[in-house]
């Protein structure tokens, strides 16, 4: 049988080619890469060449600075930034230097890439930089414009939430009974940094792990399940968690005791958040609204604003986000219009706790600086996991915290009381 001409039927082409449209959604056209995913690797069959795919394009995000620099220092003349080759190489490098791919098959797949482009070039520059032993810093280095707000904001944590971007994280997950720790740490081969908790390292499929069809557990970074532990023990009192989706926390909530309304005004999210209450055997009252336009009919005795927000705090397993743009002036403008329409629907006593996934100050502890419609609740060290520690009254998390553990998104919440 004559060989195929179309370079996709070339085996692991498919993947490198899903790999270099997600990094194209993400560089030009802006897309989150959880949103660009779906719709690329749709038509790619087998689950592995799909992770593999998602892995390049992650990894070349992460690195993408460093990648850049030896591929410059690898060409007599500047390649555009926008060129197809540099992206291949990207790709084709982080391959080599961040997957352990050996050449022969990087060069095999990337190269179909560039059919009627500068493959020669492409296969050089490669060459180049493989053969002359090259190597990635200890640490990413960061786009100049996210170095330079960092360096603003967090000038003796820098270093350390740069070095805590150089892996992908291990997997967190969160249980639906805290009383049974020890025993899900045990069956899954993990370690419990706070009760409630197991993390696990990452491999295969999420849904073939113990526990994942019975809705024993849930994916949830460790930061992410601080806000809703800051509410405590519902004891069957009403609780409202405002942005719900995909439900992480509103499932904390009602394993709580917590009699729970879960609003969020995406339709698509709220079936993910439904699915996740269907397996895990939980309660809530499901909204679909805008929170700036629903009224609620009762008062409640705690709310979970885990705000919209330019989500910087999860680079560590979301390297794009290093690289769109965040908006942070239009999110914080939506964060105080949301926080305080949201402080109007507690009953006296009640507690609001406000989060952002965010390392950008603006969002996190000058928005709390700025809110005076409550009296504040300060957070005490003896409430967070780990062994993090309270600033100000506040939780702060960064991506350089709890190194030896393996790391932590970044992340901000704030507490108040109704008099």
């Amino acid at each position: 049988m004559a060989r195929s001409n179309t370079p996709d039927d070339i085996p692991g082409v498919a993947s490198r080619r899903a790999a270099l449209r997600l990094l194209d959604a993400v560089l030009r056209r802006g897309d989150p890469l959880d949103q660009a995913a779906p719709p690329v690797l749709r038509g790619i069959e087998r689950g592995a060449d799909r992770a593999l795919a998602l892995a390049i394009a992650q990894e070349a995000l992460r690195w993408m600075a460093d990648l850049d620099a030896l591929i410059d220092g690898a060409t007599r003349q500047i390649l555009p930034e926008d060129a197809k080759a540099r992206s291949v190489l990207r790709i084709m490098l982080a391959q080599a230097l961040r997957l352990d791919m050996p050449g022969h098959a990087v060069v095999a797949t990337g190269l179909p890439l560039l059919m009627g482009g500068p493959r020669r070039l492409a296969h050089g520059v490669f060459s180049a930089v493989t053969k002359g032993d090259a190597r990635l810093p200890e640490a990413p280095t960061l786009p100049p414009a996210v170095a330079a707000r960092w360096q603003a904001a967090w000038p003796d944590r820098v270093d350390g939430i740069a070095r805590g971007l150089a892996e992908p994280p291990p997997l967190d997950l969160t249980l639906r009974d805290p009383a049974e720790t020890a025993q899900w740490a045990e069956r899954l081969g993990g370690m419990s940094l706070a009760p409630g908790h197991v993390r696990i390292a990452r491999a295969g499929a999420i849904e073939a792990l113990p526990g994942f069809a019975e809705g024993a557990w849930w994916v949830q970074d460790l930061a992410a399940s601080v806000p809703a532990r800051l509410l405590g023990a519902g004891e069957g009192r009403r609780a409202l968690d405002l942005c719900a989706a995909p439900g992480g926390k509103t499932l904390q909530l009602a394993a709580a005791g917590w009699s729970v309304t879960a609003l969020d005004k995406s339709a698509r999210r709220v079936e993910r958040l439904e699915d996740n209450l269907k397996r895990s055997q939980l309660e809530a009252e499901v909204v679909v609204a805008d929170a700036l336009k629903w009224q609620p009919e009762v008062k409640f005795d705690a709310i979970l604003l885990d705000a919209p927000c330019s989500a910087t705090g999860t680079c560590r397993r979301h390297p794009d986000v290093l690289h769109r743009n965040p908006g942070i002036d239009e999110l914080v403008a939506l964060q105080k219009a949301m926080l305080e329409r949201a402080a109007g629907w507690l009953a006296p006593g009640g507690r609001l706790v406000y989060a952002v996934c965010s390392l950008e100050p603006e969002e996190g502890e000058a928005q709390a600086a700025a809110f005076t419609g409550l009296a504040p609740l300060p957070i005490g060290d003896d409430e967070l996991p780990g062994g993090l520690k309270a600033a100000d009254g506040w939780f702060r998390s960064d991506p350089g915290m709890l190194a030896d553990a393996g790391g932590i998104d970044g992340f901000f919440a704030a507490r108040w009381v109704k008099g």
